[in-house]
């Protein structure tokens, strides 16, 4: 495990999927996020590379030729990550191509993590680099679960997720066997600006946004106040998730999608997916601000 620290916040990263597992309060050891019981759910904050989502039939098509991926891709569950940069207040984990990868993805590559702690707000870059003399075709995402409720005298009902704008978005809704999208949507604001969150919020799987006007959410009790602000500006998508009645909440900021039920599997064609060209290299950041009331 790898640790930043200053002297407000320590974070734990584990270098298997250079996965962020612990955001934790030096002064009062409050922890804000989900401690991956195996029971409930193993993950702390996937990091999603090469995919998002599920892929139709679990494959899809690139140059006639039909490639398998596990839902979200490869990247989470890595152990061939390296720390390529580092300081007091930074990690960078990378996963460059290899036989292995090569041969369930066809494309030559440098996918970088970097963490950044500044003061109570936490800083998550994705990096890719193309590797390879052609253009490479990917998707990124990030997936942090958050502990809810935060204090022994809440309830999950407690919390709500207030969005910086008021929205007409609707999510777009999976077929619960295959995790593909089907054409339905189905509307879950329980505000213009505020979903509610419930035991049952989540029996239709995850609630997925295409057309957002906000960029920040904040994570709010109704007992304690803001908990945190997510900011995602560089993703056009979020998939918001929690296992039905589990004590998490995740919000992941998405540069791609689960495929849908008409998808034509071919990789150049799926929704979200990312061009980059011969040396390019593609960047998008999102932010995890800890509201100062909590950590003291």
């Amino acid at each position: 495990m790898f640790t930043l620290e200053n002297t407000l916040l320590t974070l734990s990263i584990h270098p298997t999927g250079a996965e962020l597992q612990k955001i934790s309060a030096v002064k009062n050891n409050l922890e804000f996020m989900w401690n991956g019981n195996p029971d409930v759910w193993s993950g702390h904050a996937p990091n999603l590379f090469p995919i998002v989502g599920e892929l139709k039939e679990g494959r899809f098509l690139y140059d006639h030729t039909a490639y398998n991926l596990p839902r979200h891709g490869f990247a989470r569950h890595s152990d061939a990550f390296e720390i390529s940069d580092k300081s007091s207040n930074h990690l960078t984990f990378t996963l460059l191509y290899s036989e292995e990868t090569l041969a369930v993805y066809p494309f030559k590559f440098e996918f970088s993590v970097k963490y950044e702690l500044i003061v109570n707000r936490i800083k998550i870059t994705y990096s890719v680099k193309n590797r390879d003399d052609k253009t490479i075709y990917f998707s990124v995402g990030g997936h942090p679960a958050f502990k809810c409720p935060l204090y022994p005298d809440e309830n999950y009902d407690d919390y709500n997720l207030r969005f910086e704008h008021p929205e007409t978005s609707q999510t777009h809704l999976l077929n619960l066997k295959t995790g593909l999208f089907t054409s339905k949507t189905e509307t879950v604001f329980n505000s213009p600006e505020t979903i509610h969150l419930t035991a049952h919020l989540f029996d239709k799987d995850a609630l997925v946004f295409k057309d957002l006007k906000s960029r920040k959410i904040t994570l709010e009790s109704k007992k304690h106040g803001a908990i945190l602000d997510f900011n995602f500006e560089d993703f056009p998508f979020l998939g918001i998730w929690a296992k039905p009645n589990a004590n998490f909440v995740c919000i992941e900021p998405w540069q791609g999608l689960a495929d849908s039920e008409n998808s034509s599997q071919i990789l150049k064609e799926k929704e979200g997916i990312v061009a980059l060209e011969k040396d390019k290299t593609y960047n998008a950041s999102y932010t995890i601000q800890i509201h100062e009331s909590h950590l003291v």
